[in-house]
């Protein structure tokens, strides 16, 4: 039985109690269909033990003041007991938006929603908007996370193939660039090394011109003393 007075602080953690036990039958709830008897009978009692919780905090809040008031606790002591009551609150506010959201169905179909999308998981009414797929309509939200979940891994998977091929073809690229440009390296030694032969047959093509013509002028004058030889021997008079 939830008790007052000096028992606040055992009284307090009944009440955490009672909100995790709320938020259970919450969630247990929101995994039911909407038309079972399993689903009405969670929400008659969600409603029960709400009304209980809001009913122990305001207990909870007339006795910490009575505490204050009486000087029975330290003013310490009394702020961090409001902070402790303030986070029932909280709680109870946030578990009365879901229990809220679940009546209506608006909490499974927000989460649907953000899941498939802003064309998906709307109300059925007529449009020619996309309507959600039959792979996903008879899956719970946990389950369309899931299958989520296992596409964007494929997706990873096929994204480092494609960047493993991607740094392989770079690496390719590179050592053709490479080989090019020793290739280019070489030609370029060949244009030079032909540039000087050429540069060689030229010279030497001279000099040969140079010997041809002075090997001409030599052989003239060697006949020409031949015959005065010759004329002189005979005792030919040259005048």
């Amino acid at each position: 039985m939830f008790q007052t007075g000096d028992n606040w602080i055992s009284d307090y953690s009944i009440c955490e109690a009672e909100a995790r036990d709320i938020t259970e039958k919450i969630v247990l709830c929101n995994q039911q269909n909407r038309n079972s008897s399993k689903h009405v009978q969670l929400t008659g009692k969600i409603r029960q033990l709400m009304k209980k919780f809001t009913d122990h905090i305001s207990t909870l809040n007339e006795s910490l003041r009575q505490a204050s008031n009486s000087n029975l606790i330290t003013q310490r002591e009394v702020e961090r007991r409001q902070r402790m009551l303030e986070s029932l609150i909280c709680k109870e506010k946030q578990m009365g938006i879901s229990f809220a959201e679940q009546i209506s169905g608006s909490g499974r179909q927000h989460d649907r929603v953000a899941l498939l999308g802003p064309d998906y998981g709307g109300p059925s009414v007529v449009s020619w908007e996309p309507e959600e797929s039959e792979e996903t309509k008879s899956l719970t939200v946990d389950e369309i996370r899931q299958q989520q979940q296992r596409v964007i891994q494929e997706q990873d998977q096929g994204l480092e193939s494609l960047y493993n091929v991607v740094v392989r073809q770079k690496k390719m690229a590179q050592g053709i660039g490479q080989e090019l440009d020793y290739q280019n390296d070489i030609i370029e030694d060949i244009i030079d090394h032909t540039d000087r032969t050429n540069e060689s047959l030229i010279r030497e093509r001279r000099h040969t011109e140079v010997v041809s013509r002075t090997s001409g002028v030599c052989c003239y004058y060697v006949i020409i003393i031949v015959l005065l030889i010759a004329i002189i021997g005979l005792g030919i008079p040259l005048f």
